[in-house]
This record gives structure tokens, C-alpha cells and sequence, in this order.
């Protein structure tokens, strides 16, 4: 595992365009490899069938080997697009994310000179660096993050997709947050992921409800109120707010 790591790392290092797509391609191709279905064994090698199962993939020995590896930071996947999938099989990953200089990385991409396809994709790493890891939420509001958003939403020169993906981002921002319960480190249990990555003096981080990040939000936003009365009525992720 280290070794086909070590390979698409330095790939990605290189100055060159083309390896740098091959690295993509190598880190792609290993993540297939441990998420997705084997092929039937009469067929000769066709792409995976689909995803596995997340309470399988505990029992898989290379997904073992590389959940243990990013709990280090030499092997720690890295690549934006890959790191949606990561944050989401590791969730340990995600209290990196609790650092300003890593939550700046993000909001960086965030800028107006970065790409639609750029910005559309750290939107997405964004909500999986903050999904239930209310200190990530903290230390993206401490370094004015809600005011980034907000900026590039009312940019003229912000696509309509991204846009889209901007409104996506506030509702799940406006939903209520869970209590973090962290442990000393992070590890397999049930029939999915223990958190990990340090203990709090209490155990949890600091939550905000629903009403406090409208008051956040309202002082870059119009109508918040109305986006707060549509996530209670449509439950956009499933479950409504109160």
C-alpha cells in the first residue's frame, strides 16, 4: 500500500501536467480498488460493478491497511477531489480541518479568481471537512468564512452552477448541529467509523442552533429567514429543522 501511494505522490509532485494526471489516475484507481465491488470471476477485469457496502469494508484488509495509513500525515490522500471520499471512509481525517491554516487551504480555493469547477468541488469538501465536526464549523466561521461564501454568492461573475452549490451549502450550514464526541483515537466499531483525533475538556465541542447561525449569517445575507423557513418545510437532507 505504501508503495502504490509512494507512486501517485510522486506523480502528484511533479511540475509536469501529464504526471500529475497520472498520479490522479493511480489514486483513483487504488480507491476504486478498495470501494467498489469486485467484478464476477469469469469476466476479464472490467471496471467494479458498484460501491461496497461501508459495514464491509472494516473486514477488508486493504481497506484496513489504508484507513491505518491516513492516520499519518505522509500518507494522507490530499487531492481535492479525492478528499470528499476520504473525509468520508475516514472520518478521523476530517479534524484536520478543526486548523485554521487547513480551513484557509479551502477557503482560498474559494476566491473569485478560482475556477467554477474548482469552486464547485471545494463546496462539496467543504461540507464533508464540517459534517458532524462542529469545531470545523467554529473555526470556519472564525476566519470569516460565511462571509466568502456570501461574497462569491453575490458575485455577477459567479456561475448559475455554482450558485446552486453555494445555496446547498447555507442550507446544510442551517442545520442543526450534533454534539462532536471524540476519543483518543480514532478506530473501527459497530457497523461503521468511530471518530477520532483528541479529547475536548468536556468531552464535545461547542454546538450552535439553528437560530444563532441565522443571526451569523444575516449579517452578510438578505432573508435568511426565508431560506431557514424552506429547510423546515422541504428537510432537503432528510430531516427538518424545529
Amino acid at each position: 500500500m505504501e508503495t502504490l501511494l509512494s507512486l501517485s505522490f510522486d506523480a502528484l509532485s511533479s511540475p509536469s501536467g501529464p504526471k500529475i494526471r497520472k498520479g490522479l489516475r493511480q489514486l483513483d484507481s487504488l480507491l476504486a480498488q478498495i470501494c467498489l465491488s469486485a467484478p464476477p470471476t469469469h469476466q476479464k477485469a472490467p471496471p467494479p460493478t458498484g460501491p461496497k457496502p461501508l459495514s464491509t469494508l472494516k473486514e477488508d484488509p486493504a481497506f484496513r491497511e489504508f484507513y491505518k495509513l491516513q492516520e499519518g500525515f505522509e500518507w494522507n490522500v490530499s487531492t481535492l477531489d479525492l478528499l470528499q471520499g476520504i473525509l468520508l471512509i475516514h472520518p478521523a481525517s476530517r479534524s484536520l480541518f478543526a486548523r485554521e491554516i487547513y480551513m484557509n487551504l479551502l477557503l482560498d480555493l474559494l476566491e473569485p479568481l478560482s475556477t467554477p469547477p474548482v469552486q464547485s468541488s471545494t463546496l462539496l469538501t467543504l461540507v464533508t471537512a464540517l459534517l458532524s465536526h462542529p469545531r470545523n464549523t467554529r473555526t470556519f466561521e472564525s476566519l470569516d468564512g460565511l462571509r466568502t461564501i456570501t461574497s462569491l454568492f453575490k458575485s455577477r461573475a459567479t456561475t448559475r452552477e455554482v450558485k446552486l452549490k453555494l445555496v446547498e451549502f447555507l442550507y446544510f450550514y442551517l442545520m442543526p448541529e450534533t454534539p462532536e464526541e471524540l476519543t483518543a483515537a480514532g478506530k473501527m466499531g459497530g457497523d461503521g467509523l468511530v471518530v477520532g483525533g483528541g479529547v475536548l475538556e468536556d468531552g464535545k465541542a461547542g454546538t450552535r442552533s439553528t437560530e444563532e447561525k441565522q443571526g451569523l449569517l444575516g449579517r452578510y445575507l438578505g432573508d435568511v429567514g426565508g431560506l431557514v423557513e424552506d429547510l423546515r418545510e422541504s428537510a432537503p437532507f432528510g430531516r427538518g429543522i424545529g
